[in-house]
């Protein structure tokens, strides 16, 4: 990336997949435009770069745009990585990747469905149940913590990033119950996470940009 160029991020504070696209961004120290998109009413300048539609989208001073928060995460650890998060201190990346995999699939089926129950009306779907086919994932994310502070070992890694904030959706949608569910390095790792820097710096709240607005940025 040549000098002066800046990268544009369009972004929604509160969705996961927004988030672990900025704690990627942020966390490679990419200087990066952030344009807040209000999800009623997108931006005309998203939609040209993205007809997909959704967020988050980066768009590249080369004119590539990224329209998977995953992508954004790994052009970001591929131009820097200080703490390895590519290289995890157990297992590989493709283990890693089938991890996050499960976490965007099935286990997102099983949380929107317990989160939003009123949206699959149609389905009869019932919360508790999701919510205990959720857990499935839960648990297993539960034996890992038990043998390392981290999914892939005693430091960080990509897989912890591109979960966590779904995890956290998870937990938020009944805290009561899941302070008390039988998973208490998954509540460990989670809090640590909230508690981070990191996520503190990515979850700032700025206004809906519009054209015209002075940019900002993720910093």
């Amino acid at each position: 990336m040549q000098a002066g160029q800046t990268p544009c991020l369009y972004s929604f504070r509160r969705c996961p997949y927004a988030m672990r696209a900025r704690m990627g961004l942020l966390y490679a120290g990419i200087r990066c435009e952030l344009r807040e998109v209000l999800l009623a009413d997108k931006p005309t300048a998203m939609l040209a770069v993205s007809p997909k539609a959704t967020v988050p989208v980066l768009q590249l001073p080369n004119a590539q745009v990224l329209e998977e928060s995953l992508d954004i995460m790994l052009w970001a650890l591929n131009q820097a990585d200080a703490q390895h998060w590519l290289t995890p201190q157990t297992g590989t990346m493709r283990d890693m990747l089938q991890l996050v995999e499960f976490n965007d699939t099935d286990f997102k089926h099983h949380l929107d469905r317990y989160k939003y129950p009123d949206r699959y009306r149609s389905e009869n779907t019932d919360a508790q149940q999701q919510r205990a086919c959720a857990s499935e994932f839960i648990a297993t994310l539960e034996v890992r913590l038990a043998n390392s502070l981290y999914l892939f070992g005693d430091r960080p890694a990509l897989a912890d990033v591109a979960i966590f904030p779904f995890i956290r959706q998870f937990a938020a949608t009944d805290r009561q119950w899941f302070m008390q569910a039988p998973y208490p390095h998954v509540q460990r790792w989670l809090q640590s996470w909230l508690d981070s820097h990191l996520f503190q710096r990515i979850m700032r709240k700025y206004p809906p940009w519009q054209s015209g607005d002075t940019a900002v940025y993720l910093d």
